[in-house]
């Protein structure tokens, strides 16, 4: 079995190239799926968000993901708080699927802050997205992200060169989708696959 982390800054296109190794055959776990999944309404999870950002963070009863946004990424104090809520939980949803797997699985986990929480040693290997910081901002106006939020965002992550440093393998998505299905295929075929297999 390999753990690989996939990892990059917001807009790198992670979830397109985990989309790609899903359909290769990974087992594709995202991070950020599972963030909002420990923090649904009636989970313990739930409760200690709203417990320590209050009624503010909710909109209709359920928790109001752009307000919490705003609030964690304009406070570093306030987005460690969420962390502390949320990474213990992320993990060990993440090794309920790993303990599910095959011998001879590939589990991707798409995960954005890799390198802000220090995780490199939990991973076989690191796959690193980047893409120029102009595309990046490109994508995110047309998913409908503010130049402010977008901003912010980008300010609170790790930058490229960090990423590099921890990398294994560099994807670059500057491109269009099928240069990005090149490489991950590549990837896939010549390293991935191969040594989860021992050969």
């Amino acid at each position: 079995m390999l753990l690989v982390a996939l990892t990059g800054g917001i807009g790198s296109g992670k979830s397109l190239a985990g989309d790609f190794f899903e359909v290769l055959g990974a087992i594709v776990v995202d991070s950020d799926q599972l963030a909002r999944d420990v923090v649904e309404r009636g989970t313990e999870g739930f409760d200690e968000i709203v417990a320590r950002f209050g009624d503010q963070v909710l909109k209709d009863g359920l928790l109001d993901r752009r307000k919490l946004g705003e609030i964690v990424f304009a406070d570093p104090g306030a987005r460690a708080d969420l962390e502390a809520i949320t990474h213990p939980r992320i993990r060990l949803a993440l090794q309920e699927v790993i303990d599910a797997a095959p011998e001879d699985a590939v589990i991707i986990n798409q995960i954005p802050l890799l390198v802000e929480t220090g995780g490199r040693d939990r991973f076989d290997y690191i796959i690193a997205i980047i893409a120029d910081e102009r595309i990046r901002t490109s994508r995110l106006l047309e998913r409908g992200l503010k130049g402010y939020e977008i901003a912010a965002r980008l300010k609170a992550q790790a930058s490229d060169d960090d990423r590099k440093a921890i990398a294994d393998f560099l994807i670059h998505n500057d491109g269009d989708h099928d240069h990005l299905l090149r490489q991950v295929e590549n990837l896939w075929d010549d390293v991935l696959l191969p040594r989860a297999r021992g050969k």
